[in-house]
């Protein structure tokens, strides 16, 4: 069975990525528009998010509008929506189950259904990392991509949310290797050595 220490860092590397992930879904602030070349215009700044695009002036005052319809969006940024929201509802199902059935909760009392407890917390942990860093990735091609064409006229930029969404998706992978080679391991021998006394 994993040990209690490894269980709490995942708990924690969790609770990080889930936060990240919250921060991503909310903050607007997946391209922000680029002063580069010709555009002197540097008193508004555009940001744009999964559910809203602002423009903030140089002095501080900001307004936002809401996407009016959601069949008009782009589809990475329906895609994007929708697994943001998705791995951060694993996110937040894997941490409850890792509670569940780790070493340092009294929960689930039998010590043969921890480990396996503990591993479908990794792998829904993993799953979410991999539903995070999906979207923030794509988005982020896109930008790229539509920075160097010269035929667009507007040139973006990448946003503080899409690092953001790398290092939270990073930490929930991580978790989840995590939590997954430490109670595979451990259960693994256990359950060998007490098949082998019990025959």
């Amino acid at each position: 069975m994993g040990s209690a220490g490894v269980q709490i860092v995942c708990v924690a590397l969790g609770v990080l990525g889930l936060i990240g992930g919250i921060v991503c879904c909310a903050i607007p602030r997946w391209k922000v528009s680029s002063f580069t070349g010709q555009n002197i215009v540097t008193a508004q700044e555009t940001e744009e998010g999964l559910w809203m695009t602002c423009v903030v002036q140089s002095t501080g005052q900001q307004q936002c509008k809401s996407y009016e319809s959601l069949l008009v969006l782009p589809s990475n940024l329906q895609a994007a929506r929708a697994m943001t929201i998705i791995s951060c509802m694993v996110t937040s199902l894997a941490i409850l189950i890792l509670f569940a059935g780790a070493d340092f909760t009294t929960c689930v009392e039998n010590e043969d259904i921890k480990p396996k407890i503990s591993i479908v917390a990794g792998i829904a942990l993993l799953v979410s990392g991999l539903l995070l860093i999906i979207p923030v990735s794509w988005s982020a091609h896109n930008v790229i991509s539509n920075f160097y064409n010269p035929l667009v006229a507007q040139k973006m930029e990448l946003g503080t949310c899409i690092f953001v969404g790398w290092a939270a998706g990073v930490l929930l992978i991580l978790a989840g290797g995590l939590l997954m080679c430490f109670s595979r391991a451990k259960s693994g021998s256990s359950g060998g050595t007490a098949k082998y006394y019990g025959n």
